[in-house]
């Protein structure tokens, strides 16, 4: 052992006079690789800060000139109403994913409330309530304000909806609708002003009577009211906007970028059903797709004691929601397929499922609606046609809704 570290010495004691400068060196190498990795570092954060800077952009909107809610203006001069609709139009702006998701839901449902709103007289801006309450979805608030216009009990009952254990028609888009537009009717017939209106479908009816008492003014614009109320109305009016306008707020959709509205075929019902799921294999579908179109059936039977009629929604058959193949995306697209294509616009041809009739000799648009089990105000929406206009013999008619 000895001899051999003898060996080590005599071999390490050329080089131990240059074992200063060979550390000094090292040193020296180590350093300038940390000063240029710092200075790199530094070169790399300018580039991206001046990128950033470049790239990156967040716009202030233009707010527009004039706005209505159901034909009533709105006093867009007024600081504090420029101020607070600004603010929903920044929040629906910039909270791109609802925003987009309301865009899709309400080509969907919005020709479903339309007709209904249209039977009872309400206006059509109406249909903004639902979407701002519960953005299509059947969310249950903590107060227990349920589904798509997000009813509380006692009123949803006042207005003849059924609440039980097994069936809660406040999940049923068509009747709680019906309730909904009872509610309006009765306010209008309160306020003659449809802006109030809306603005008690929040407070209800007994605190905006609460509030013109205390403030002596009937204008909602000039009432100062707690926070989710003051907001409502200008809530409704930016998604409005923004659904009428959606490029002047960025939102570029293709017709098939949206919800197609479903091709539903009602079941009739009038005694119990002690299995849905066995029920729904029977008529040809799953348990799933029952529930999700009849969320108004609560539990996985229908007693139905008082053999009451109800309408249980399916699938029709053989129809496609959307096609096999979905449309290339062209990088420079044509403006009007970019465009949201409003309801007013929906025809067969640009979307994926329907049925089109060609109108025979001795058929009206009531013979179709007995022959397809839709009402006459779907199918004068869906094509187009006025209330006092009749179709004739060869017209295409098109029905996206029918049963079989």
């Amino acid at each position: 052992m000895k001899k051999t570290w003898e060996k080590v010495k005599a071999i390490l004691l050329p080089f131990k006079k240059h074992l200063a400068a060979f550390c000094s060196l090292i040193f020296l190498v180590l350093v300038i690789k940390l000063f240029n990795y710092s200075v790199s570092d530094r070169v790399s954060d300018n580039s991206y800060k001046n990128y950033f800077n470049s790239s990156y952009k967040v716009f202030g909107i233009p707010l527009p000139k004039e706005l209505d809610f159901c034909g009533e203006p709105v006093p867009v001069s007024d600081y504090t109403i420029r101020e607070s609709l600004e603010k929903e139009l920044l929040i629906n702006t910039y909270w791109q994913s609802q925003t987009l998701l309301f865009l899709k839901r309400c080509n969907r449902w919005f020709p479903v409330i339309e007709p209904i709103l249209k039977r009872h007289g309400i206006p059509q801006d109406f249909e903004y309530i639902a979407l701002i309450e519960s953005g299509f979805t059947n969310v249950v608030s903590p107060a227990g304000a349920t589904g798509f216009w997000q009813l509380i009990d006692p009123t949803a009952r006042n207005y003849g909806l059924e609440i039980s254990d097994e069936v809660d028609e406040r999940y049923n888009v068509e009747k709680s609708t019906e309730a909904a537009c009872l509610f309006f009717k009765e306010a209008f017939e309160k306020y003659h002003n449809w802006t109030l209106v809306a603005a008690s479908y929040n407070l209800g009816m007994g605190g905006i009577d609460k509030q013109i008492e205390k403030q002596r003014t009937h204008n909602y614009y000039d009432l100062y009211l707690n926070e989710e109320t003051a907001r409502y109305v200008f809530r409704i009016l930016a998604i409005k906007d923004i659904l009428k306008r959606p490029k002047a707020y960025g939102f570029e959709l293709r017709m098939h970028d949206l919800y197609p509205p479903l091709p539903i075929r009602a079941v009739r019902v009038d005694s119990s059903i002690t299995d849905l799921a066995d029920f729904a294999i029977k008529q040809g579908t799953t348990y799933k797709i029952l529930k999700l179109l009849n969320p108004w059936l609560r539990k996985n039977s229908l007693s139905n004691n008082d053999r009451k009629t109800y309408s249980i929604s399916l699938l029709t058959k053989g129809t496609k929601i959307y096609p096999e193949e979905e449309p290339s995306i062209n990088p420079d697209p044509v403006p009007d397929t970019t465009r949201f294509v409003t309801t007013a616009e929906i025809t067969l041809d640009s979307l994926s499922h329907g049925i089109k009739h060609i109108v025979q000799a001795d058929e009206n648009i009531s013979s179709l609606s007995k022959k397809y089990g839709v009402s006459e105000d779907l199918i004068r929406t869906w094509n187009h046609i006025d209330s006092k206009s009749e179709i004739t013999i060869g017209q295409e008619i098109v029905i996206l809704r029918a049963n079989q």
